[in-house]
């Protein structure tokens, strides 16, 4: 398995850390060309550097997943310099301080949802067309828990989850017969900096002991993209449990 991957091209966003950052080292691990995509240059190049020390193979692409043009152009960089993109990992996502919706102003809102649902849909604009030339591809989107539970204090979070749940589903039937999968990771609590009520399950709360690692989630996402496929649709829930 250690190559199952190798020619692949891997596009991560949110790569600069957490999850994104643990999700792009495996597939490189496993031979993949991993372009990681944040808006931080210097945490991205700090992966990359950490990828080419483990002999995998890293490019950085600086990004503002929320600026239209900055994504179009994302993409024809992806295409000019790789020529392919076999598979999109769309990770990046934002929290919010845990607060009633009618607390949440619509600033907010706005930023909660550019990211975590506008983010994606521009990222599958981009490089969608690519997958569609080859005649495959494997997009992955990293969604929670929140996406399919009710989530107190964190409705617009959940919302922008529940959402990406059904771009995902809509996206795999339009993209069934050009032979491209479309799967959805939904973990619980996750041990990073990313909030604590974020995708939070009703038993996790603040004990890391009772959280996924990030490393949790990279193996689902290697799982995913390197097994055959059962069909154009999947989704992996990953809930935390207590551990010793």
């Amino acid at each position: 398995m250690a190559n199952a991957l190798e020619s692949k091209v891997a596009v991560i966003t949110g790569a600069g850390r957490g999850a994104g950052k643990a999700i792009a080292r495996r597939l490189a691990s496993l031979g993949a060309h991993t372009v990681l995509v944040a808006r931080t240059a210097s945490e991205l190049n700090k992966v990359a550097e950490e990828i080419a020390a483990s002999r995998g193979q890293a490019s950085v692409q600086p990004c503002d997943l929320r600026d239209a043009s900055a994504v179009a152009a994302l993409g024809r960089a992806i295409a000019e310099q790789h020529q392919r993109c076999d598979i999109l990992v769309n990770n990046a996502a934002l929290g919010m301080d845990g607060k009633p919706l009618h607390e949440v102003t619509p600033d907010e809102w706005d930023l909660l949802f550019d990211t975590n649902l506008r983010g994606p849909f521009l990222m599958m604009r981009a490089l969608v067309p690519l997958m569609i030339a080859a005649g495959a591809g494997h997009i992955v989107n990293i969604s929670s828990l929140a996406g399919r539970n009710p989530l107190p204090r964190g409705a617009a979070y959940a919302a922008s989850k529940w959402g990406l749940n059904g771009l995902t589903y809509s996206v795999a039937e339009e993209l069934r017969g050009y032979n491209i999968r479309v799967s959805a990771v939904a973990p619980g609590s996750i041990n990073t900096d990313f909030g604590d009520h974020a995708g939070r399950g009703a038993a996790s709360g603040k004990d890391p002991k009772k959280k996924l690692q990030p490393e949790d989630v990279a193996d689902v996402v290697a799982m995913i993209v390197t097994q055959p496929p059962q069909s154009f649709i999947s989704e992996v829930l990953m809930r935390p449990t207590q551990k010793p």
